[in-house]
């Protein structure tokens, strides 16, 4: 069994000085996929919004077709990012890094297992907190709790499974054997992650205080600056993080989920 018990893989400024750099010299072209994938989940939801009322079936099928070219266009965009990290020399066609059906199916297939992982840990948590009912604590009390650890814990398991497609992609891996990896992988390094996310993310939180306290210019500026530098800086970021972790690694053999839970 691969050994995943480690120190640390990466530190935060070694993945944000790596992503700019590969972002910079090759930011028109990861940009274009991050705005076709903008372009893609506006254009559904102004479909659904013209084709409720018209034919529900149609609305359906229309959504699903936004979706899956959403996800297509989102697989592209890491596996052009795996493309530059491998070969910085090269141009690499947008084109030759449409992934295969069968890439598209493991990731739906690993994306059913991602909701059941995190479904499944709140709905441990809840039944982990129904025995305190019989301890004469007010139910409100126990609910909140429940609730809020409930939160955490979903929030905590959707970091460490969600770097999944990454191994489906990169090493072919099939869908719930890329979740235990992701699982896995992100032992140790969940702090790691979790301050990348924030700094990746402090636009965002930035530009929700400013449009909070009225200060709609900012905001839009934050926004745009958001939109336009961080969303292709963290699609690289997350990739090259995810080397980096994947570089370690040491042996053979598939990982289990138990030993690699804390």
């Amino acid at each position: 069994m691969i050994n995943f018990l480690k120190e640390s893989t990466f530190t935060v400024n070694e993945v944000i000085v790596k992503a700019w750099a590969v972002t910079r010299r090759n930011y028109f072209s990861i940009a274009t996929l991050c705005f076709l994938m903008f372009i893609t989940s506006n254009a559904s939801g102004l479909m659904a919004f013209f084709l409720k009322d018209v034919n529900k079936g149609l609305s359906a099928l229309m959504a699903l077709v936004f979706i899956m070219f959403y996800f297509t266009i989102n697989l592209s965009l890491f596996r052009y990012i795996f493309h530059l990290l491998d070969d910085e020399e090269r141009d690499v066609s947008i084109v030759s890094t449409i992934p295969t059906k069968r890439q598209i199916i493991k990731f739906l297939i690993g994306m059913l297992y991602f909701i059941l992982c995190i479904a499944g840990v709140y709905t441990v948590v809840i039944l982990l907190a129904f025995p305190f009912i019989y301890t004469g604590i007010r139910m409100e009390i126990i609910t909140n709790i429940a609730i809020s650890i409930g939160i955490i814990a979903m929030f905590i398991t959707w970091v460490r499974i969600s770097f999944y497609p990454f191994f489906i992609l990169d090493k072919n891996l099939a869908p719930f054997a890329s979740i235990k990896y992701s699982l896995a992988t992100t032992r140790g390094n969940f702090t790691k992650i979790l301050l990348l996310l924030l700094i990746l993310g402090s636009f965002y939180l930035l530009c929700m205080f400013f449009g909070y306290i009225k200060w709609p210019i900012i905001a839009f500026l934050l926004n745009i600056l958001s939109s336009f530098i961080i969303v292709p800086l963290s699609s690289v970021a997350l990739t090259i993080a995810y080397r980096k972790m994947v570089s370690e690694y040491k042996g053979e053999g598939e990982p289990d989920i138990l030993h690699n839970i804390v």
